[in-house]
Parts: C-alpha cells; structure tokens; sequence
C-alpha cells in the first residue's frame, strides 16, 4: 500500500488544555490529559471532546478514531471538585445545557462515519463509560473497569448509558449493572462482547486494530460502519445497502481491491496518509 510506505507524520489537530488530538497516518487518538484525577473531566474537557470530535470527522484525512486517556485512567466520570452545586447553583435550564454538552460527546461518537475505538486502560466511570460504551469498539486493559455507577450516587445514566448498554448486552443483564452499579470487570467485557480483547497495552492493541481498518478500502468501511444500527429496519437497511453498494462499486479504491485480489498481490492505494 503506498499509504503505507510512506514516512509517518504526527500533527496535533488544535491545541488544547485538557486534551490531547494527534493525527498520524490516518489515525486520529484523542487522549482525554487529566491523569492526576484519572481523567474525570471538567466543563472545559466537554468542550475540547465536542470541538476535537467535530474536527476529526470533519477531516478527509482521518480514516479511524481511537479515544483513550493519559496515564492510568480512561475518563473517571465528572470531575468531583469541579462540580458546582447543581441544586443551589443552577436552573434546570443550565443544567440541561451542561448535561446537553456531555451527551453530545456520546451523540458525535455515535454519530460519526468512521469507526471509533476506545482503549480503556483504566477506570471508565458514569460518563466515561458511556464514552466507552459509545465508540464502535473497545479494547481494554487488565485494570480496566466500567462502571454505570450513577444509581449509587443517586442520579440516572443521563449520558446515554442506559439506552446504549442493552443495546449492546442485552436488557436483562443491562440492568443488572445500571440498577446496582457493579463494576463490568475486563473478564465481564470480553465475555458480554463489550471489548474485543484485554490488551496489556490497550492503547497499542486499540492502534493496530485501527491500522488494520483503515487499510481497507475507506469508502466500504465508512459505509459499512453506518450500515450497522439495531434501530434500523430490515427494509431500510436494503435501500441503504443499495445506494452504498453502487457507490462502492464506482469507488476506485474498490477497483484497485478486487484488482490486488485478481493479480495475487497486496491492494496499492493512492493515499497521503499525514
């Protein structure tokens, strides 16, 4: 693959305070920066996560999204010592939009074409988990754990969690975990197919995965990636799959594929990977 050959170039996509977004060959790694609190997030966090996310799927040159956090944490949650006192210090219409600017990280991920891994190196906790739970795969690591833990502080998932973990395990065993709080231990994910593998490097593992797909043809991936939704009819899913096909089929990087697999040789695609 030419892409492949050539000489890797990292850029940092914006400066940021509480976050880190490096794109290299491709491959955009949003690193949530607050290690000292095991990356629990402040307001300022949820929206750098929202701008780096809008960037990222806005450039043509990102192919895979892999999200993670610095040293030993992944996202604990909201930051305890930054949150005011919700009940004395806001209206329901402040909260609303505080609350609107977490969920819409979880929305752009959801939302977002090209796929998305989490590589979960530590504590994934309330809204971190549902940054977790919102990415389209997850590796984690051996001290990994995720934790729908808003019940035993005495609030809902109001981050998505409780609409994204049946979906993902099912609704019985979902609300085992959202209405005790239990912790989902790295074995438990592998097992319920929330992670794909216990890495002792999640963040390595999360990047090899993603080179592997974004060495495959973009257009295919992109579209195949939007293809799956448990929401979606069997019909619309055949009309979709219809006018992605056609477009996949007019796709050069299709031609170069089905060419590679004719000839017996390794796909060369024509891309400028920075």
């Amino acid at each position: 693959m030419s892409g492949g050959r050539r000489a890797a170039v990292v850029r940092t996509a914006t400066m940021y305070e509480d976050i880190r977004c490096e794109i290299d060959r491709g491959i955009a790694t949003i690193t949530i920066d607050r290690p000292e609190v095991y990356d629990a997030f402040r307001r300022q966090t949820i929206l750098e996560l929202n701008a780096a996310l809008r960037d990222v799927t806005a450039d043509d040159g990102v192919y895979v999204v892999v999200l993670t956090g610095a040293g030993d944490g992944f996202c604990a949650g909201a930051d305890v010592n930054d949150m005011p006192d919700w009940h004395e210090e806001m209206t329901k219409e402040d909260y609303a939009g505080y609350l609107w600017g977490v969920q819409n990280v979880v929305r752009q991920l959801r939302g977002m074409n090209e796929p998305s891994i989490a590589a979960v190196g530590g504590p994934a906790i309330g809204a971190g988990c549902d940054f977790a739970l919102a990415c389209d795969v997850r590796v984690v690591g051996h001290d990994a754990v995720l934790r729908e833990g808003f019940v035993r502080i005495g609030l809902v998932p109001g981050d998505g969690g409780g609409w994204l973990l049946p979906r993902l395990i099912g609704e019985s065993k979902a609300k085992e975990y959202l209405l005790t709080g239990r912790d989902i231990t790295p074995e438990d994910a592998v097992e319920l197919g929330l992670a794909v593998e216990i890495a002792d490097d999640p963040l390595a593992a999360a990047r090899a995965f993603a080179e592997e797909i974004r060495d495959l043809p973009a257009t295919a991936v992109r579209y195949t990636n939007e293809l799956v939704d448990p929401q979606r009819s069997f019909e619309d899913y055949c009309e979709r799959a219809i006018e992605y096909q056609w477009a996949c089929v007019n796709d050069a990087e299709h031609h170069e594929a089905a060419a590679a697999f004719r000839e017996k040789r390794e796909p060369d695609y024509d891309r400028d990977y920075v």
